[in-house]
């Protein structure tokens, strides 16, 4: 059995990144698979931390047996899941209009919430969410408006992330939706549930009963992953087999402007999941 390399020697609770460090779309990333299988061999828990959140858990669990990668619906924190975890924390029973898709709309719904769909119960909404939206337009756009300034709907978002990694490049992300409805309201969102905020690695390790210093995220976004990880005091491994590249990331690590720079520092940066063991 393959060992694991020092900075990582010690780890109990491994949290993966799906795009970019899984896979890229719908195509596994060479030697993902069997870094995890060695993982749980040696008992570390493998979990999965996306930002994606227009697909339910299960769904992602299917993607992922399929690839080889056997796992269960709790193995799966997507930022549509601790955003609805973090909504009814705030209010049962909701009334909700959403920009996003199936994954955020089914695990609201499994939490108790409705969603709203016609413009004529604007007044009825509690809270505007929005996630990633393919189908995303501006009919969708003018209602979350009226919601939120015409009624009395707060305004909340999944995640930020402008881009999303695809098999032929950079695709729009969630975050273009949420700046469009920021733009049309003068409103930003009360709060955005998935990384970079911790809210999903914190909900993990509460669920897992485990510490910060023995758990550790691999993630291929410094801005949102890796900064994350430095939030909730965990190990941060950056792999570049999705956005970052490595001259991105030694710029920043040799010339920080400000602590917010450093906070988006891993502690270790790998070209690709293999290099996780010896």
């Amino acid at each position: 059995m393959r060992e694991l390399i020092d900075d990582l020697k010690d780890i109990k609770l491994a949290i993966f990144d799906l795009d970019g460090v899984i896979y890229r779309g719908h195509k596994l990333i060479k030697g993902a698979d069997q870094v995890v299988h060695e993982l749980e061999d040696l008992s570390v828990k493998v979990i999965y931390n996306s930002n994606n959140s227009t697909v339910t858990r299960q769904m992602y669990v299917d993607r992922l047996t399929k690839m080889g990668i056997p796992c269960e619906i709790e193995d799966f924190y997507t930022s549509a899941y601790i955003t609805a975890a973090e909504i009814t924390k705030i209010k049962k029973n909701a009334q909700i209009y959403v920009i996003g898709e199936i994954g955020l709309r089914e695990e609201l719904k499994a939490m108790g919430h409705t969603i709203i769909t016609k413009e004529k119960d604007y007044d009825r909404v509690d809270f505007v969410i929005a996630g990633l939206d393919v189908r995303f337009n501006y009919q969708k756009l003018r209602i979350a408006q009226k919601c939120i300034l015409q009624g009395h709907a707060e305004f909340y978002a999944t995640n930020p992330d402008t881009t999303l990694p695809m098999p032929d490049g950079l695709w729009p992300g969630a975050g273009v939706m949420v700046n469009a409805v920021t733009t049309c309201t003068g409103r930003a969102p009360v709060k955005i549930y998935g990384k970079p905020e911790p809210f999903g690695i914190t909900l993990s390790l509460e669920d897992l009963d485990m510490n910060p210093e023995s758990v550790c995220i691999f993630g291929d976004r410094m801005d949102t992953d890796i900064l994350a990880g430095n939030r909730a005091k965990i190990k941060t491994v950056l792999v570049l087999t999705g956005v970052t590249t490595r001259e991105i990331a030694n710029s920043l690590e040799s010339n920080p402007k400000d602590e917010f720079d450093r906070n988006l520092i891993p502690d270790q940066i790998i070209d690709s999941l293999e290099e996780v063991f010896r």
